[in-house]
C-alpha cells in the first residue's frame, strides 16, 4: 500500500478544524487514504444502501450513532447531513470530529460553503503522482529553474508506458490492463455521475463531447467550436465543460495577464488530468500506438501539467500555474507565479533537446529585458543540465 503525500496535510488539518473534507475523482484513493490516516475512527460508507437510507430518513439519528470521531465516505449521497454536522460541531467544539469524503466535487463544495464555512478544511486528492509511485519525496516547486535534481530522480521506465497506464491507483495496485479498467471507469463515470447526479439526458452526445475534448487536449478552449461539432448549444457546451472540470476529468489552465501587451489570449487551455484516461478516449490501445500518435506531444503536456497540480494539491495549496500567449503566437507553456517572480517552463516531448525548444523562453527574457530570468525546460529525455541559461529537466524529475 503506497504512502500518499497528502496524508501529512490531512492529519494536520484534522488537528485544526472540526471537519475535514477530502474530494477527488472516483478511484483516486480517498477511502484508502483516510483509513490509513485515521485508523482509530469509526467508518461508514453512504454507498451502502442501508446506511444511505438511514442517513436520508433520519440524519440526526444517523449522526448520533457515532458520538466519537467518524469517517463518512461519499457524503454527497445524503446532502442533508451537512446542516446537522454544523449543529454538532458548533456544540462540541472538537477538532477532527468528522472526516468527509466525496467524489462529486460540484455537489460537495456547494454544501460545504453553505453549511460548514469556517469549520471545514477542504483538500483534494488526485490519482498517484510519479513521486508517490516511486515512493520518494516530490520535487519542490521552488527548485524548478533554480536547481538540478539529484540522481535518484532518474528512471529506467519508458515514458510511453507511464503515459499509457496513467496514474489511477487500482491499475498499479492490481497490475490491471489499463484499457479494460479505464473503459469500465469511464462507463461508470458516465452512468453514475453524469446521468444520475447531473441529469444529463443524452449520454451518447455527452460521450461524444468528451471525446471531442480529448482531441483538443492542450489547445485553447473554444466552446462554440465544440458546440457546433457536437450539435449542442453554446450554453450546454459551457455546462458540460464545467462538469468535466469539477469532477476532475479535465483542468483548464488559465492565461496569465501580466500587462506586457493588451493583445493577449484570454481563453484557457484544456488538459485532461490523467494521461491513461486521455489515451483511452483517443482510442490508443497500446504504448506502441501512443508513441506514434499525432497527439503524443499534447499527452506529454497533460502529464507535466498534472504532476505540477498534484505537487500543489498534495501540500494542500492552491496552484499558481498559468500559461502565457500573445496574439501573434508567442507562448510560454507554463508560468509559475511566485508572487514576486514568474518562472517560465517550456514542455517538449522530444528526447533530443534542440535550440528551437528555447524559442519561447528567449522571447520571454527579451520581453522582460532580463537575461538572468529563471527558466526551465521539461522534455522527454533522461538527462538534466543547464543550457542557454535554462535548467533542463527530464520527464522523470517529478
Amino acid at each position: 500500500m503506497l504512502k500518499r503525500t497528502l496524508e501529512k496535510k490531512l492529519r494536520e488539518s484534522a488537528e485544526q478544524y472540526p471537519v475535514v473534507t477530502l474530494t477527488g475523482p472516483r478511484q483516486s484513493g480517498k477511502t484508502t487514504l483516510v483509513k490509513m490516516a485515521f485508523p482509530d475512527y469509526d467508518y461508514l460508507s453512504l454507498e451502502e444502501p442501508d446506511q444511505r437510507a438511514f442517513a436520508l430518513e433520519d440524519p440526526r439519528g444517523f449522526l448520533y450513532q457515532f458520538p466519537e470521531k467518524v469517517i463518512v465516505d461519499e457524503i454527497q449521497r445524503a446532502p442533508d447531513l451537512f446542516s446537522y454536522i454544523q449543529t454538532i460541531v458548533d456544540a462540541n467544539d472538537i477538532t477532527g470530529q468528522y472526516i468527509l469524503t466525496g467524489s462529486q466535487n460540484f455537489l460537495l463544495l456547494q454544501k460545504v460553503s453553505q453549511s460548514l464555512a469556517g469549520r471545514c478544511a477542504v483538500l483534494h486528492l488526485l490519482p498517484f503522482s510519479l513521486s508517490e509511485l516511486r515512493q520518494r519525496l516530490p520535487l519542490p516547486i521552488d527548485f524548478i529553474g533554480r536547481q538540478l535534481p539529484g540522481k535518484n530522480r532518474f528512471l529506467k521506465t519508458e515514458l510511453s508506458e507511464v503515459l499509457f497506464k496513467g496514474f489511477y491507483p487500482r491499475i498499479h495496485d492490481k497490475s490491471l490492463n489499463p484499457v479494460d479498467w479505464l473503459g469500465y471507469y469511464y462507463q461508470t463515470y458516465i452512468e453514475r455521475d453524469v446521468r444520475d447526479v447531473l441529469n444529463v439526458g443524452d449520454l451518447e452526445t455527452f460521450s461524444r463531447f468528451v471525446r471531442l475534448c480529448a482531441g483538443r487536449n492542450g489547445q485553447l478552449l473554444n466552446l462554440s467550436s465544440l458546440a457546433n461539432d457536437c450539435g449542442i448549444t453554446h450554453t450546454t457546451s459551457k455546462r458540460w465543460i464545467w462538469i468535466l472540470e469539477t469532477s476532475f476529468i479535465v483542468f483548464l489552465l488559465r492565461p496569465h495577464f501580466k500587462n506586457f501587451s493588451k493583445r493577449l489570449i484570454k481563453s484557457p487551455k484544456l488538459y485532461f488530468l490523467d494521461t491513461g484516461l486521455l489515451s483511452y478516449l483517443l482510442r490508443i490501445r497500446s504504448r506502441e500506438d501512443l508513441r506514434i500518435n499525432a497527439l503524443y506531444g499534447s499527452i506529454f503536456e497533460s502529464y507535466v501539467i498534472g504532476e505540477l497540480l498534484k505537487n500543489y494539491m498534495n501540500r494542500g495549496e492552491e496552484h499558481s500555474i498559468y500559461f502565457w500567449r500573445d496574439s501573434t503566437g508567442n507562448e510560454i507553456d507554463v508560468l509559475i507565479d511566485e508572487g514576486d517572480k514568474l518562472t517560465p517552463v517550456e514542455i517538449k516531448a522530444g528526447q533530443t533537446v534542440t535550440s528551437d525548444f528555447f524559442k519561447g523562453i528567449r522571447f520571454w527574457k527579451k520581453l522582460l529585458n532580463d537575461v538572468e530570468q529563471r527558466a526551465a525546460l521539461v522534455y522527454g529525455g533522461d538527462k538534466s543540465y543547464i543550457r542557454s541559461d535554462t535548467y533542463v529537466y527530464p520527464w522523470s524529475v517529478f
